[in-house]
Formats: structure tokens, C-alpha cells, sequence
């Protein structure tokens, strides 16, 4: 197989992607900025310096490859620069797109965020839900919905461009952490003692990085696929309380109303993020997605791609041990009850990073 160009290979989503591809056998060349490195070490992986702001750079990454999965994105609710979440996740975007075109590669995946979709209260947000700018709360997703739009322009003129929307991912190596993962490690630390009334879908970080090797492999150019889990749909207090079961540390009990996480989201962003020029603990934008639950039905991916759909707990378990073994948070009471626990170490062992 010739090899496959990922970006954003030091993230989240872009790294577990290129572990997923180098277990499917492809060689992978991993774009990185300069200091920045893969977190997985094989003997099918090339990196190469870059950054996908710079087209020459990107285009320089590109020799040799006939795909590219381009996953790189700034993902951040609070920034003190806006206009550097548009130059990465926008102009970025275009540039990686624009250039993989023009190298004439076969195969494009583009990773969006679920957060591009108009969510419903009648039922959970399909491919077919998409939102206007309109309903974009905030830079990030304001940046992404920019960044969707030139892929699917770009598909509908005949590039060979597929879209993923992930929902929530948890699970290991999770090293900044995201937003997400930022709510259990601040569980596992007994910072979270209230709760709003929202929801995500939640869903392994592995499934969606198989997801997006699915996607090359079988998507369709100019489709969108929700790269989530069927069982994933939990409101936060849910999540919590499994979080809880898995941990034995005690889920909060008290429910915060919107209109008061708004006043604490403004008030932290004026004292943590005006004042003091560093990240709020409480982001604002977080608070305004939060209004609404961002639910989503990944049936088309799991029926058209073969999505897998490893359980929501089991992702859960492994955020938790990842995090404690990597010095985030204390190590709780209890990791995860009876074999379950065993299954889950062994597993993580294979994905553990350097």
C-alpha cells in the first residue's frame, strides 16, 4: 500500500487514527510541527515536518502518498488569539485539501465535529441535520462549520473528499486532554460538584479512529458519516454516574441551572481568561453547547462503513486508567469491578504510548 499522510498525529483522534492504520497494515507518514512527535513508535511510520498552515510544507508531506487524512484542528473552547482557531482549522484546512488535490491523490478524509449539526429535541441528529452558521456557538465551532463547507464545495466539484463527524471520543492517550477527557480527569480529582443539564454522544476514541480507516477505505466521496456510538446517547449526569461506578468516587448530586453556569462561565472568563490571560476552568463557549444535547444516530456509519461499537463503560474505564497511570489524577477507590478490569489493562497495555 502507498502510504497515507495524517495530520494532527499528536492529537487526540489523529493519533489513535494512525495506530488504527499502521494495525490495517498501511504505511503511515505523520505531518507534525517542528518539536512535536507521534505518540506511537513503528517501523511503518515516517514523520515529517510541517505545519498545515504552511502550503508548502503540506505539499512537501504529501510525496509519495495517494491519501491523506487530514485530522489536525485547534481544538480549544477558550483562546486568547481567536483568529488562530480560523487559521488552523479554516485556512488549514484548505490548504491540506488544496494541495492533496492538486498532488492528485485517490482518497481524502476530512474530520469534522458533530458539533456542525443542527441538534433536535424530538430525536437524535442524523447525516441529514446540518446547521447553518447560525447555530454555531463560538470560534471553534464557527471554524469547523467554515472548514466542512470547502470540503463538501470541494466533493461536490468531483474530489474524492469523504467527511467524518465525530461525536464525544474517550478513552487512552488522551494528552491534553479535550474538553471531554478534561471532565473526567476533574471527576477523578473531586472538582466537579454540581452538574448541567446536557448531554453528548459519547463513544471509544478506537471506534472512531477505525471509523475514519473505514471511511477511506469505503466511504462514499461528498457523504458525511457521524463517527458515534448506538448506545452512546447519556446525559452528563449519566455519564457521571458510571463514572462513578467504574471509580467508586461519588457522583455530584446537584443539578446547576443554564442561566447560572452562564453568570459562573462569564464571570470565571472575566477574572481566569480578561484578567489573568489564562484558561477558564469554566469556558464559556462550553457553557452555550451545553444548552442543548448534542445526541446523534451513527447508524449509517456503523450499516455503511462497519463501524465498531466497543461500550461506552469500557472506553470510560480506560480514560480512568490512562489518566491515573499518566499522573492527571489520584488513582480513584476502584479502577473497574471483576474481569472487566483485567480485559481493560490488557487492552490498554497494547496502546499505550511511549
Amino acid at each position: 500500500m502507498s502510504p497515507v499522510l495524517v495530520t494532527g498525529v499528536t492529537g487526540f483522534i489523529g493519533s489513535h487514527v494512525a495506530w488504527s492504520l499502521l494495525q490495517s497494515g498501511y504505511e503511515v507518514v505523520a505531518l507534525a510541527r517542528p518539536g512535536s512527535f507521534p505518540l506511537w513508535r513503528h517501523d511503518s511510520l515516517t514523520l515529517r515536518t510541517g505545519d498545515i498552515r504552511d502550503i508548502t510544507s503540506v505539499r512537501a508531506a504529501l510525496d509519495g502518498c495517494d491519501s491523506v487524512i487530514h485530522s489536525a484542528a485547534h481544538y480549544a473552547l477558550w483562546t486568547p488569539h481567536p483568529s488562530a482557531i480560523y487559521e488552523a482549522n479554516a485556512q488549514g484546512t484548505r490548504n491540506v485539501l488544496g494541495a492533496a488535490i492538486e498532488a492528485g491523490v485517490k482518497r481524502i478524509v476530512y474530520t469534522s465535529t458533530v458539533g456542525t449539526a443542527r441538534f433536535r429535541k424530538d430525536a437524535p441528529a442524523t447525516e441529514m441535520d446540518l446547521s447553518g452558521p447560525q447555530g454555531m456557538a463560538g470560534h471553534y465551532k464557527r471554524s469547523k462549520y467554515e472548514a466542512e463547507r470547502i470540503a463538501l464545495r470541494l466533493a461536490r466539484n468531483g474530489a474524492p473528499i469523504v467527511v467524518v463527524n465525530p461525536t464525544a471520543p474517550i478513552g487512552s492517550a488522551d494528552v491534553k486532554p479535550t474538553p471531554t477527557g478534561r471532565v473526567i480527569v476533574e471527576f477523578l480529582r473531586g472538582r466537579i460538584p454540581a452538574f448541567v443539564d446536557t448531554g453528548l454522544n459519547f463513544v471509544d476514541v478506537s471506534d472512531v479512529a477505525e471509523g475514519h480507516v473505514l471511511a477511506l477505505e469505503r466511504g462514499i466521496p461528498g457523504e458525511r458519516y457521524l463517527l458515534g456510538n448506538a448506545d452512546g446517547n447519556l446525559t452528563l449526569a449519566e455519564m457521571l454516574i458510571r463514572l462513578s461506578k467504574i471509580t467508586g468516587l461519588p457522583a455530584p448530586r446537584w443539578r446547576i441551572p443554564h442561566a447560572l453556569a452562564r453568570l459562573i462561565g462569564n464571570l470565571d472568563g472575566l477574572i481566569e481568561g480578561t484578567l489573568l490571560r489564562r484558561e477558564p476552568r469554566i469556558p464559556i463557549e462550553g457553557v452555550r453547547m451545553a444548552h442543548q444535547k448534542m445526541w446523534a444516530d451513527p447508524s449509517k456509519a456503523i450499516h455503511d462503513l462497519g463501524m465498531p461499537q466497543h461500550s461506552v463503560n469500557e472506553a470510560l474505564a480506560k480514560a480512568v486508567i490512562w489518566f491515573t497511570e499518566h499522573g492527571y489524577a489520584p488513582s480513584p477507590p476502584s479502577y473497574i469491578s471483576g474481569g472487566n478490569r483485567g480485559r481493560t489493562q490488557s487492552r490498554q497495555r497494547q496502546e499505550r504510548v511511549r
